[in-house]
């Protein structure tokens, strides 16, 4: 048969074969440059970097010269054509770029990169970019093991799929293809390096990590803008399988989802020598990952969606963190500290947060309550106007976060002063001295904005949380 066009015109039944595989893992997602894009589905990130390394040589960026979604092999190749830089110099200036861009306050983790990490179906993850988008996307849902490939990678970390990984249940395996970036020339930048990266790979050379591609040859492979150029393409699709593209013996397929004319001559050599693979050409791949994506929530995600309380805001029964204020006094604050834990990388499904400003009636009382008994952090906002009230809800759930935490024998509690002040002596509230919180560790964050200290403990809170007990 002939491999199939498909895209947003994808069959029914296709949808189905595919999300089934996913459900069962045997399906696991190539991730390249045409999915780093920005809302109008333009090459964003790696365009970002190519300019800043080209700026960085005394060379001004032209938008119309560099090819989309080839931006950085260009600005790499104009760099030494000039021949000023040092080649091991110019890998540091592209990861000292890569670590501007993405650590921008105004940075934002593309969609197409947040909806793959939020199908829980896939369990190996390969990525042919060296930024840790998808890896920050994934450790908002799942502990996430990263696997370097480089050949120039120090032995001390090589690292390959853990052998018990299919019992690591919350954690996903997320393999660097081609390197990760770093200050050194340990990933690749432009096509020269690809070639050689291939050729590891071929050779069994230095530090491949031969058990992850061990598993890519036994499994279907979902191919998602990964741009390649055209022998690159045949030569994957022949290094993660274990007989030739032609034959028939084996029972496995590969989804290419990739802009291709009939015409072209990998459209033509796959017609004929790999007619398992699926050429889905008519839709951008940001738009596929984004229909994937609805699929995969509507059929699997919707009976586990937490419940939705009536001012429309998420109400997780178990949530990783649970945000206790004074709704009279300190819901601008709350709200601050709400942002900051998502840009830490929590996920809204992990933060019992009430958005109501008046106190609430008896059946959300209870269901709060339950929220504290099973959230693992309690983060009560302390202001001085909130501590001075004489009656509010919030000091029942000070209370309630009390008694939990007398039989706990790990941190729960941790009060959060909102002032711009920070002195722990001055709030008095009657939960605050019953639960003898003088002894536990006041974090600040004034009018809501964490500190660099509490930040840090945050950063910590979280990381335990996703390595599970």
């Amino acid at each position: 048969m002939l491999p199939q066009a498909a895209g947003e015109d994808m069959e029914e039944a296709s949808w189905k074969r595919l999300l089934g595989q996913i459900r069962d893992g045997f399906v696991v997602p190539i991730v390249g440059c045409r999915l780093l894009v920005d809302a109008n589905g333009k090459s964003d990130l790696q365009a970002k970097v190519a300019k800043q390394v080209l700026a960085a040589h005394g060379q001004k960026p032209d938008d119309d010269t560099l090819p989309p979604f080839r931006e950085l092999n260009e600005a790499v190749t104009r760099v030494r054509e000039n021949g000023s830089a040092k080649l091991q110099d110019i890998y540091a200036d592209v990861d000292e770029a890569i670590r501007g861009v993405t650590g921008a306050e105004d940075f934002v983790i593309p969609t197409p990169i947040l909806h793959l990490a939020e199908i829980t179906g896939f369990c190996l993850f390969v990525t042919l970019t060296p930024d840790d988008s998808l890896a920050r996307s994934l450790r908002r849902h799942r502990a996430v093991n990263e696997i370097v490939h480089s050949p120039k990678l120090p032995t001390s970390e090589r690292k390959d799929l853990p052998h018990d990984w299919t019992e690591r249940r919350g954690e996903v395996q997320l393999l660097y293809l081609l390197g990760k970036s770093r200050p050194a020339p340990m990933f690749a930048i432009h096509d020269e390096d690809v070639l050689e990266y291939a050729h590891n790979v071929i050779s069994r050379g230095s530090q491949v990590p031969t058990s992850f591609i061990a598993e890519l040859q036994q499994r279907n492979l979902l191919l998602i803008g990964c741009n390649f150029p055209d022998w690159l393409s045949r030569f994957f699709l022949r290094a993660t399988r274990q007989s030739r593209l032609g034959s028939q013996a084996e029972d496995r397929r590969e989804w290419l989802v990739e802009p291709l004319k009939p015409e072209e001559s990998l459209t033509c050599f796959l017609r004929s020598y790999s007619k398992d693979t699926e050429i889905l050409s008519e839709a951008e791949p940001m738009h596929f990952v984004a229909e994937l994506h609805r699929r995969w929530m509507a059929e699997y995600r919707v009976d586990q969606r937490p419940p939705v309380s009536s001012t429309g805001g998420s109400m997780p029964s178990q949530a990783m963190f649970f945000i206790s204020y004074s709704r009279k006094t300190d819901l601008t604050r709350a709200e601050s500290l709400y942002q900051a834990l998502l840009k830490l990388g929590v996920m809204e499904s992990e933060v019992w947060f009430d958005r109501q400003n008046i106190e609430p009636g008896q059946d959300l009382r209870l269901r709060i309550l339950d929220g504290i008994r099973h959230c693992r952090y309690f983060l009560a906002l302390l202001s001085y106007e909130g501590d001075r009230r004489e009656e509010a809800f919030v000091f029942d759930e000070w209370q309630e976060a009390n008694v939990r935490m007398k039989s706990m024998n790990r941190e729960f509690v941790f009060p959060v002063i909102v002032d711009a002040e920070y002195d722990p002596m001055r709030y008095t509230a009657r939960p605050v001295l019953d639960g003898d919180w003088a002894r536990l560790l006041f974090c600040h964050a004034p009018e809501g904005v964490p500190d660099a200290p509490m930040t840090a403990k945050l950063t910590h809170l979280l990381r335990q949380a996703r390595r599970g007990p």
